[in-house]
């Protein structure tokens, strides 16, 4: 397994993070900075967004709701955006 911040919790299906912030700009800034990187891995979760937060949940949708190795590689990501 690659090495997540400990924040990250994993139910065995998928990966789970929240996320805070200062501030309904900083959050979104970050939420676009996942979709950008997201969307350069072709690997897209899902995101929950309030004023100053984003949990993101992180599955493999094609592997039947599965962890695979490409949802850590994208936690590890987010985990640099933030």
């Amino acid at each position: 397994m690659l090495e997540l911040h400990s924040d990250w919790n994993n139910d065995g299906s998928k990966l789970t993070r929240k996320f805070e912030f200062k501030g309904f700009l900083k959050t979104m800034s970050f939420v676009n900075a996942v979709a950008w990187e997201a969307n350069r891995q072709m690997h897209h979760p899902d995101m929950q967004v309030t004023f100053n937060t984003c949990t993101i949940n992180i599955t493999t949708h094609d592997k039947g709701n599965t962890l695979t190795e490409k949802d850590f590689i994208l936690a590890q990501s987010i985990d640099r955006l933030f």
